[in-house]
């Protein structure tokens, strides 16, 4: 028989002893643009026991004995699909604008309801939800036994989970799980060998009096991504890493040196396990970052290089606050007056650093009131502003903080008409000033002085 690139060959060995399912030898296959039937190149295609990525004309080649493959390429929906043939895989296109839904919030069916109308209602289609907070705690059931033992199952705010997100699949909402992973008050006080220690041996809190697991520790790593897998499990789109770095502070004791090469080496040993071990599941990953690391080369004493972290995710999610840039940026001085600006050129250096096209990036942006400056609410004009550089920059969506999860209809709906960019060298020069000093910590994003 005459093999054509799209053709699946399959051998059965059905009742033959030793065989208790089907045998599949080679796929053949493609894949495409389900909207434009554009054939794509880089879309990874894997099963139990082999893995590919499709060509530049979209075929691929799988040799395995699995009756499913999972098929994600950063800026479609991730899908699981049965084998059979022809295979021609359709991938749908997908760009996420989110809100947040918090912890607490996650409490209140009303709060619930609330962001899924305003969601419906301005053409909003994603929902970024909590699902381990910076204290520790779990929002649904775990079987993680290490949770239970350490109490982070006191207080669930999602005892329905599995129910919501039935619930938000039918309304065609992607659903993206927020794990903090290093700041973890719970784990580190009652696993005292698994923190972050003062010089002294004592345990060491931040500003917000939460103290912090240990980034070097493999056993801290594996508990949170036991608890991104359930959550892969549950059928979340994407799975969102936070506080995924080092305390900005260097008096600290850790199992390890505090070098930059370890720190740096760390944080990427996280997320490339987290990635290898989700990637049975039909999940996007990504990582949450500090806005001015979009401008920096080096990690920053937080173990975060730009260039490293995007080889282990498949979206980098800088937090662009204007209000987390109190020195300004180079050319904007007073980042209020040039939100559009600051969102642009944050995520043209994030490029020039990385080498990625723009859908790598989806960025965070701010919906909450101004903290370093004039103390302004941030409303419809602030906010599109924002909104509207992330588009005209081909990023992968965007995503509205704010950490009660406050959000209005008059903040959302106006629309803002997307003016011409005005850019201005972005290079840092001789005397500009540093990026971020400022801590804010109770909104996930700003750079901590401790």
């Amino acid at each position: 028989m005459k093999l054509h690139h799209w053709i699946l060959i399959v051998t059965l060995l059905i009742g033959l002893p030793g065989h208790a399912t089907a045998e599949l030898e080679y796929i053949f296959g493609t894949v495409q643009d389900a909207q434009t039937g554009a054939l794509l190149n880089g879309a990874e295609l894997r099963t139990v026991d082999d893995y590919t990525f499709s060509t530049a004309n979209g075929s691929f080649q799988l040799q395995s004995g699995d009756a499913e493959i999972v098929v994600r390429l950063p800026g479609y929906l991730p899908q699981k699909i049965s084998v059979e043939f022809p295979l021609h895989l359709k991938m749908q296109p997908f760009t996420p604008k989110a809100l947040y839904l918090s912890y607490w919030a996650a409490d209140s069916k009303d709060r619930r309801n609330q962001l899924q109308q305003l969601i419906n209602e301005t053409g909003m289609n994603a929902l970024v939800i909590d699902l381990k907070s910076s204290r520790g705690d779990i929002a649904f059931r775990s079987q993680s036994s290490l949770a239970r033992s350490v109490g982070a199952q006191k207080v669930r705010t999602l005892k329905d989970l599995p129910e919501l997100l039935s619930e938000l699949k039918r309304q065609g909402i992607y659903t993206i799980g927020r794990i903090v992973v290093f700041k973890d008050a719970t784990l580190s006080r009652h696993r005292r060998d698994l923190a972050v220690h003062t010089l002294d041996g004592y345990l060491w809190e931040d500003r917000e009096k939460i103290s912090w697991a240990d980034p070097f520790n493999s056993e801290v790593w594996d508990y949170n991504i036991s608890i991104a897998k359930e959550a892969a499990a549950l059928g979340f789109d994407e799975i969102q890493f936070d506080y995924i770095r080092f305390p900005a502070k260097s008096d600290l004791i850790f199992s390890q040196e505090n070098t930059g090469e370890n720190r740096v080496t760390a944080i990427n040993g996280f997320l490339r396990r987290a990635k290898q071990q989700l990637a049975a599941y039909p999940v996007m990953t990504s990582a949450n970052i500090f806005g001015y690391i979009c401008w920096k080369h080096k990690d920053q004493k937080i173990g975060q290089r730009l260039v490293d972290l995007a080889e282990h995710v498949d979206y980098l999610s800088p937090m662009l606050y204007p209000s987390g840039f109190p020195h300004g940026v180079p050319g904007y001085k007073n980042p209020l007056e040039h939100s559009y600006e600051v969102i642009a050129h944050s995520l043209e250096k994030a490029g020039e650093l990385t080498g990625l096209p723009s859908i790598r990036f989806r960025p965070w942006l701010q919906a909450f009131r101004d903290y370093a400056f004039d103390r302004r609410s941030f409303t419809a004009n602030e906010i599109h502003a924002q909104i509207n550089a992330s588009d005209a920059s081909g990023s992968h969506g965007w995503m509205l903080w704010n950490a009660a999860s406050r959000f209005s209809l008059a903040g959302l709906q106006q629309e803002i008409p997307l003016g011409e960019l005005n850019l201005v060298d972005a290079s840092p020069k001789a005397g500009d000033s540093t990026i971020l000093t400022k801590s804010a910590d109770r909104n996930h994003g700003y750079f901590p002085m401790m």
